[in-house]
């Protein structure tokens, strides 16, 4: 529902801020007053289209922003979340600004949106039933929500839907199949032979590493082992090797600690220094006598070094590179050794989502037929009070392509009078008769399905009517108005007097310049406005008893 409404600079508006509640609201005033502003702001908020002529002359750009309730539908909820846009506060305010040059900007919750967000969030928020907001009524989509509403067919729909979306997934994958079919039987080949001369190496992690440092030893057999030696030498086998030097130096220490117990600490750490030595020593000699020159280990090692490059230049740069590659291609080759398999098993599979397909959607194709006999009597009933006694509505449930939806097209038909032909809403319906329909569906659909008040205005509903009809689209708007937020935009003071809220809308001459606005109407002043309604220009005392009693009348 709508909380609040403020509107700047727009058309003959300066600045006008109005607060609104749950219940009927009243919109009322003299013939070119202005009383349609409110509808035509709430428009753009719902992403109407914006033009430079709305802004009123002088200014530098029109702004209108509107405080909705947040209503508890997951639908809304998931597209803010998709539009990053936070809805824990339980309320959203929605903004439109219109530069003089015609060009507009969007927000909600104060981030910038597009327009079309705005017209995909306005099923949501708000209907609007007026001369040139008819868009919902005549559109076909909207037409079958309406229906399936009614029909209370939401978990069969969304079965329907679930079937369907497996069967687009099945026949997604059986194309994607065929396309890559003849491909992949072309490079079936190229695929095997890769494999064949990968798995044929008997590539080892890391062994290229090991091989580079098996072909430097082999190299430098020679130079090793004249190292080797001579470290050797130097460590152990020589009159002033390593060794030999700790020795004499532990000794003479040993000699010390006899006489001087403190020199005992120096000879501890040379111990374990003569232990490192010698162990180095012996691993030496064992390193020395396992040099030896190889030529045929090392032609086998640079063969194998080669094979390894090779296929380094075809399939990656390391050993690692190439074994993803090798299982790549093995993945490649079971999806063509199982693609017929996998055909079968998509088409079995396909086959028995046709069939489950076909029930579920000819149980809604049922569904819809009884509930549309029911909804077209009901709103004909509806049409007959509300001043079209010879209205005939029908609701079409045609056989069309499956879809999401099911297998119907929907379509609403009306014969505005006696022995007209049927025909689409938007062929045969003027605004005020359109906005009548649209009254007598919401009255025969109901509460929202959301626990919300919807926001419903009617623009003009009252159209070429007057009397007891007037009356009963009042009772009507009330009715409606125990579940939904009505605004209402009438010349009708048989409709006003049902609102719980009542607004004037007027325009005054300000510093030569003519401005609109508009008051909540409460006790004398509303009696004085329904009076005025009644008797026109000249208030009498006859018309406000009238009014009262109409107010009072009304009210219970």
């Amino acid at each position: 529902m709508l909380v609040e409404l403020v509107v700047e600079n727009y058309a003959v508006v300066e600045r006008l801020r109005v607060r609104f509640h749950h219940g009927f609201h009243a919109l009322t005033g003299e013939t070119g007053s202005g009383k349609s502003i409110v509808v035509d702001a709430v428009s753009l908020l719902l992403g109407g289209r914006a033009s430079a002529e709305m802004v009123r002359t002088g200014a530098t750009r029109a702004r209108i922003s509107g405080i909705f309730e947040f209503p508890d539908d997951p639908g809304l909820r998931q597209l803010m979340e998709n539009s990053g846009i936070d809805t824990e506060e339980g309320e959203i305010l929605i903004e439109r600004e219109i530069q003089a040059n015609g060009k507009s900007r969007a927000f909600a919750a104060s981030r910038p949106v597009t327009i079309a967000f705005l017209r995909e969030a306005a099923p949501y928020l708000a209907d609007i039933h007026g001369q040139n907001d008819q868009q919902r009524l005549f559109n076909p989509d909207a037409q079958r929500e309406l229906l399936d509403e009614f029909a209370l067919a939401q978990t069969l729909k969304s079965e329907v839907a679930a079937i369907w979306r497996q069967l687009r997934g099945c026949d997604t994958e059986l194309k994607e199949l065929s396309k890559r079919e003849q491909e992949q039987l072309r490079l079936s080949d190229l695929w095997s032979f890769q494999r064949k001369e990968i798995e044929s190496a008997a590539l080892k992690p890391n062994e290229d590493a090991t091989l580079e440092a098996d072909r430097r030893v082999l190299q430098n057999v020679t130079r090793l082992s004249e190292n080797a030696e001579a470290a050797y030498t130097a460590l152990y086998d020589g009159p002033a090797s390593v060794v030999a030097q700790l020795r004499t130096g532990v000794r003479r220490l040993q000699e010390l600690v006899k006489i001087d117990e403190s020199v005992k600490e120096i000879l501890d750490t040379l111990n374990p220094a003569i232990i490192a030595s010698e162990e180095a020593s012996r691993a030496l000699r064992d390193y020395v006598g396992k040099l030896e020159a190889d030529p045929a280990r090392l032609e086998s090692v640079e063969t194998r070094l080669a094979g390894l490059e090779k296929l380094k230049r075809k399939y990656g740069s390391s050993i690692e590179e190439i074994l993803a590659f090798l299982a790549d291609v093995q993945q490649k080759m079971s999806i063509v050794e199982t693609a017929t398999e996998r055909r079968e098993e998509l088409a079995k599979r396909k086959a028995k989502l046709d069939t489950e397909y076909s029930a579920a959607a000819t149980k809604l194709t049922e569904k819809r037929r009884d509930a549309a006999r029911k909804l077209d009597k009901k709103i004909e009933k509806e049409l007959a009070t509300l001043a079209m006694p010879g209205a005939k509505f029908k609701i079409q449930v045609m056989p069309t392509s499956p879809a999401e939806h099911g297998a119907d097209a929907i379509g609403f038909v009306l014969s505005a009078n006696a022995g007209e032909e049927l025909r689409g809403l938007d062929k045969v319906a003027s605004g005020g008769e359109v906005s009548r329909v649209a009254l007598a569906i919401q009255t025969c659909l109901g509460t929202p399905s959301h626990g919300t008040p919807h926001l419903l205005i009617f623009d003009e509903v009252d159209a070429g009517i007057g009397g007891e009809a007037a009356e009963s689209v009042g009772r009507r708007l009330k009715g409606l108005a125990t579940s939904n937020q009505v605004i209402c935009v009438t010349h009708q003071a048989q409709i006003a007097g049902f609102a719980d809220h009542h607004y004037r809308v007027e325009k005054h001459e300000v510093k030569g310049r003519t401005v609109a606005a508009m008051e909540e109407l409460t006790g004398e002043e509303r009696t004085r406005e329904v009076g005025r309604m009644l008797s026109g220009q000249r208030l009498t005392p006859e018309a406000l008893k009238h009014a009262e009693q109409l107010i009072r009348t009304s009210s219970v």
